[in-house]
């Protein structure tokens, strides 16, 4: 028996040593915590720096943060999933942190959203060589390597053991932010942008409050909005069909506007057409998903939710009710949700606007010219731009219209100077002036409508300032490259006689700082749509009609 005893002694002793040489679970989850910390946090932990300084102040703060990030870590570590968990963790961290380092993206709830309804064709460009080999190198190697590293701790006593430590965690991150809560709870809630920065929790908290608002909207029923809006006897009375065209512009930015001031005229052939141009807009957001739904929404930007927007009928609805024809064509991401009750449509490709693989806004133009032949009724008709969307400007405009060089033709930033950047995206503005004003043509050339054209972008965008790129910063610390958008009016003589509009009132009324609010309320007015839905202190031309 002693023997026997022995022998079984003998055979597990192999199997227990190496056991114990095995990493546990508090060990692994500490490894990913400090990596995730060091990797992916550069911006989180300058902007730390640029607050607190190098005092005792970031010691205690950096402390905290390491503790409840190992709290998240272990949260996320607990249960059978514990290495895909953690493996997802890694590559999220990699891919987050890259955006927010290299372009300055935050990941809010907004960004989330974009992500979510943005197109193959708008978001490979951002999957670039450069990312790519960040991923591999922070992201998948990591990821691989807790995918295949076995752990001591397992069954419920290892998941005690995680719970244990995941709440001893949360306690000393606590207690560190409450041994100077004056200090570390109003730096948390007056500079937002610092926690914004910080990988992998604000992805992960605003993936969830994105998820928990599409689960509130994903019923939503819509209430009427403008039932009573009928034609006014101008438009009535017009004689013709009456078109309004509404360009929604992408990324265009008013800082880079010739009309505005801009020292390169990038609108040489909007100014020849004499357009009334609004050089003070304001957009609604900084991405298109935010911005775009509230620009044609009754609510004003401080007072739009994407809730109570998608919960109420919108401009292109009341349109409708007054017994306009409405059409939305689109040449970029979809018309999130605004077109949902009227006629909406992908542009059809056309070979001279689409030959370099994606498609040119000059691909409106055949449309608007079968449009112009067959229209029979009062029509509004709104195309969705592609614009100047980032990063790969280049795309967005034929490579025989480059006029500003040498342009970045790259979707990754980093193989351009900045000024080779302003090039290609001065190029994109040159084109949309360039498509804008052949637009104008076609409805100026003919006689069976009585016309109009409006521009107007959706939001700005940043061009390496302080740091940023591209768009969809939060829009509490949000730059003017982002907000400030272009927006221009253009009416054929027939149709200012028509709706009795006086120009000269329209150019001193564009003068006046304006933003995506006036747009409801303005094509209303423009149309002579008469509705309690209109508030005519946010229209800025029926006080140009004479009376």
């Amino acid at each position: 028996m002693f023997q026997s005893q022995l022998r079984a002694g003998k055979a597990q002793a192999p199997f227990d040593e190496p056991a114990r040489a095995l990493p546990s679970a508090f060990q692994v989850n500490l490894a990913v915590a400090g990596f995730l910390l060091v990797a992916d946090n550069a911006t989180f932990w300058r902007r730390s720096l640029d607050i607190f300084g190098s005092g005792p102040q970031i010691v205690v703060f950096g402390a905290a943060i390491g503790a409840l990030t190992f709290f998240i870590v272990a949260l996320f570590s607990m249960g059978p999933l514990r290495r895909p968990m953690l493996a997802a963790l890694l590559i999220l961290g990699a891919a987050t942190g890259w955006f927010q380092d290299r372009l300055g993206v935050t990941i809010d709830r907004h960004m989330i959203e974009n992500v979510v309804t943005t197109t193959f064709a708008e978001g490979r460009h951002l999957v670039t060589p450069g990312f790519l080999i960040h991923l591999l190198a922070f992201g998948l190697l990591p990821a691989l390597a807790v995918l295949c590293l076995p752990v001591r701790d397992r069954g419920w006593s290892g998941l005690m053991r995680t719970g244990l430590t995941a709440g001893l965690a949360l306690a000393l991150g606590a207690g560190l932010i409450l041994s100077d809560f004056k200090t570390f709870s109003a730096v948390l809630r007056e500079r937002k942008e610092l926690v914004s920065a910080w990988q992998p929790a604000m992805p992960i908290g605003s993936a969830v409050r994105y998820a928990k608002l599409a689960l509130r909207t994903r019923d939503v029923t819509v209430a009427p909005l403008g039932l009573d809006a009928r034609k006014g006897p101008l438009l009535a009375a017009a004689g013709k069909p009456v078109l309004t065209v509404l360009v929604v512009g992408e990324t265009a930015r008013a800082q880079n506007w010739g009309l505005n001031g801009y020292a390169r005229d990038t609108t040489a052939e909007l100014r020849r057409r004499g357009v009334v141009n609004f050089p003070a807009v304001e957009s609604c957001g900084t991405a298109t998903a935010v911005s775009m739904p509230c620009m044609f929404s009754v609510l004003p930007r401080s007072g739009y939710r994407q809730e109570k927007g998608l919960a109420t009928e919108n401009l292109l609805d009341v349109l409708a009710h007054a017994g306009v024809a409405v059409e939305w064509w689109d040449n970029n991401t979809g018309d999130k949700e605004i077109a949902a009750r009227v006629a909406s449509a992908r542009v059809p490709e056309v070979p001279e606007a689409c030959a370099e693989g994606e498609c040119t806004d000059a691909v409106f133009l055949p449309l608007l010219d079968r449009t112009l032949a067959t229209i029979e009724r009062d029509t509004v008709l709104v195309l969705h731009q592609i614009g100047s969307h980032g990063p790969a400007y280049h795309l967005r405009y034929p490579r025989a219209f480059e006029r500003f060089s040498p342009a970045c033709h790259s979707a990754e930033f980093s193989r351009c100077t900045d000024d080779e950047i302003r090039n290609a995206y001065d190029n994109t503005i040159a084109f949309t002036d360039h498509v804008l004003a052949a637009m104008i043509d076609r409805l100026a050339a003919q006689d069976r409508v009585i016309p109009a054209l409006v521009y107007v972008s959706d939001h700005g965008e940043s061009l390496g300032e302080a740091g940023l790129y591209l768009h969809g910063a939060p829009r509490f610390m949000a730059p003017e490259t982002q907000t400030r958008v272009p927006m221009v009016l253009w009416l054929s003589e027939p149709f200012r006689t028509a709706m009795a509009l006086g120009e000269g009132c329209l150019h001193s009324r564009a003068a006046e700082p304006a933003s995506h609010d006036n747009l409801f309320h303005s094509l209303l007015g423009l149309m002579d749509i008469r509705t309690t839905a209109r508030d005519a202190a946010l229209d800025r031309v029926s006080a140009c009609r004479a009376s």
